[in-house]
């Protein structure tokens, strides 16, 4: 990216504002994709453990702290600087989870859904996708409706709603 930047500035200095232009798309284009990126990886860490609570019909403080961190991340990283729109609309999660990122997810769960008891096409055939896509998108909607300081709450007291969530909120296991 200093290359770029080298370069607009020369752009300009030399009063060549079109590939100046073309400069700042290429370097929007980049920035786009590293905020993709990034949610996108914590898309994964969401799904992986959505995925171990479906199979293993529990939860775990970790699992929930990784849960809780990776909506909170997503909604951070998804509201763009203007802080009225975002990288990701509420419409577009469904296709971005099927198409991005639920196979890479699988296959990292496996590793560690029953201690690596399956291995990644085996699990696949075991989850329930629509289920898991469901969940996911139930967490990812709330982070159009509630503030950051609202959310971690919303998202402990969504978590008591999928298997082993009860039990983990009375602190039996």
């Amino acid at each position: 990216m200093t290359q770029e930047l080298i370069d607009l500035r020369n752009s300009i200095l030399e009063q060549r504002y079109a590939d100046a232009l073309a400069i700042v798309d290429e370097l929007e284009g980049m920035s786009k994709k590293a905020i993709l990126r990034q949610i996108k990886s914590f898309l994964k860490i969401l799904l992986i453990h959505l995925i171990k609570n479906q199979v293993e019909q529990r939860l775990t403080n970790s699992w929930i702290a990784s849960i809780r961190n990776a909506i909170l991340e997503i909604q951070d990283i998804n509201l763009k600087e203007n802080k009225k729109s975002y990288h990701i609309n509420q419409e577009e999660w469904k296709t971005f989870l099927e198409e991005s990122v639920i196979e890479a997810a699988i296959a990292d769960a496996s590793l560690e859904v029953l201690n690596g008891k399956y291995n990644q096409f085996q699990l696949a055939d075991i989850i329930d996708r629509t289920e898991l896509i469901q969940t996911a998108l139930q967490f990812l909607l709330l982070t159009y409706i509630y503030s950051a300081k609202e959310l971690p709450k919303v998202v402990a007291e969504t978590l008591t709603q999928l298997p082993g969530g009860d039990d983990w909120k009375i602190g039996r296991r």
